[in-house]
């Protein structure tokens, strides 16, 4: 049988893969794996009950799923704290912030609102290790707690739960955003309750896009997957940045006052040498992945700073922060962890953090972005091929030799197998986007004869 969890957690069509019955399940395996002390700090030695916080994005599917959620933990003696729709990394913060047994956010974060997801945190507001998303699995099939009486768990609303994590927000501000006039995406998800409050009593001018969530348009043509909108947005305000989150707001990606994309890597880039500057940049050395563009790495290289490149998630990158001890990391995609603050990537903490630089230095971001040249990426994904074979083919090892001794030092190819389908990601970088191409595509042709299920 396949794995349960996946990247982020579970994931799935609502109702479907992701029913009530899986969502009871597993928070009653959870509790047994998670409350037991084996993975937090043995307090239950105190006598109290387990505390676990649950949060939600605002897709319809949430509802049943996040009650079935409470009701397993309930019923196997957790007291639930019912945080209600925050985004994932409020949630994270929450954990740690009350220092609750664990967590659990409903959410399918980019994907289309018929989609949800369940994903668990551990005590300190940190995502579980595969060992322990095992664990877990595994427990599905064993015996239930099921106390009785006074036992039982309670579930209670997490009553200040969006106070306290706007206040962490504005608390970790290294400057006041004053002048600066931001169009805010919030993807009709997560963000749309918190997101322009934060911006707006950091001193910014706020116009608000994507932010009437109704329980079906969370990503439906906006936030960070759809960025045509905020950059048509920005350009109709005179607007000086756009940010846009997904629908559980732990990515940020941006836009810049010209219409221009400012993607993750790039943003990553900027705080990395603002925080460099300011000697904040632990070890001088950032954290991303493979999939990240070859420009960081050389931006990176003249700013006197360290790329360490992990596997791909936002997870792979936490655990090297981790056991680094280092303070920035993230993905192309927009996760951005700044480990100093959070968790987990938070898209709202990145946006903040990212329009402080501009009021700091005064420059723009477009002028910012300029510290990284991004070289073209083209990536095919080649479907219906048998993907356990990539490692093994000699025919396709010898294309990847002869694509990187044509690119040399200006470029780069990386084939990645789908951990989820039959599948193989071809991407390749180049000094230009038709050397790009054209290598992309004769790797994705022998990727495609050579492993033809």
């Amino acid at each position: 049988m396949p794995r349960l969890f996946g990247t982020d957690g579970v994931r799935g069509l609502a109702n479907d893969v992701i029913t009530v019955e899986l969502a009871v399940g597993l928070a009653q395996a959870a509790s047994v794996v998670l409350g037991k002390g084996r993975f937090a700090d043995g307090r239950r030695a105190s006598g109290r009950r387990p505390v676990g916080v649950v949060a939600r994005d605002p897709r319809v599917s949430g509802e049943f799923i996040a009650a079935a959620v409470m009701a397993g933990f309930a019923s196997s003696g957790v007291d639930v704290l019912d945080a209600g729709i925050i985004p994932t990394p409020a949630a994270a913060f929450l954990i740690a912030d009350i220092k609750a047994d664990f967590g659990v956010v409903i959410s399918a974060s980019h994907n289309a609102a018929p989609d949800n997801g369940i994903k668990f945190f551990a005590v300190g507001g940190t995502k579980l290790p595969d060992e322990v998303e095992d664990r877990i699995e595994a427990a599905l099939g064993e015996k239930k707690l099921a106390p009785t009486g006074v036992e039982v768990g309670r579930i209670r609303r997490f009553a200040d739960a969006e106070d306290r994590y706007v206040l962490h927000l504005l608390s970790t501000l290294p400057h006041r955003l004053e002048g600066i006039h931001v169009v805010l995406d919030c993807a009709n998800g997560a963000a749309a309750g918190i997101s322009p409050e934060v911006f707006t009593d950091a001193g910014a001018t706020v116009t608000v896009i994507g932010s009437d969530p109704d329980g079906y348009n969370i990503n439906e043509g906006v936030g960070s997957t759809h960025l045509d909108n905020l950059a048509r947005a920005v350009l109709e305000h005179g607007a000086d940045v756009g940010i846009a989150h997904d629908g559980d707001a732990d990515r940020c990606l941006a836009v810049d006052h010209l219409g221009q994309i400012v993607d993750g890597d790039q943003i990553m880039a900027i705080l990395a040498v603002s925080m460099k500057e300011r000697g904040l940049l632990a070890d001088d050395t950032l954290v991303a992945t493979v999939m990240s563009n070859l420009g960081l790495k050389v931006a990176m290289a003249e700013h006197g700073i360290t790329l360490l490149q992990t596997s791909v998630g936002d997870r792979y990158v936490l655990e090297a922060l981790t056991e680094k001890k280092l303070s920035l990391g993230g993905e192309q995609s927009g996760h951005v962890i700044m480990s100093q603050f959070a968790t987990t990537g938070d898209g709202i903490l990145t946006g903040l953090h990212l329009l402080a630089e501009m009021a700091r230095t005064g420059k723009s971001l477009a002028e910012l972005a300029a510290v990284m040249t991004v070289y073209p990426q083209v990536m095919i994904n080649v479907r219906g091929v048998d993907q356990h074979g990539l490692a093994t083919n000699t025919v396709i090892a010898d294309a990847i030799r002869a694509a990187e001794a044509r690119l040399g030092e200006t470029g780069r190819v990386l084939l990645r197998k789908s951990g989820t389908e039959p599948m193989v990601r071809v991407m390749v970088e180049a000094e230009d986007q038709a050397t790009a191409q054209a290598i992309t595509e004769s790797l994705a042709e022998v990727v495609r004869e050579q492993l033809a299920r």
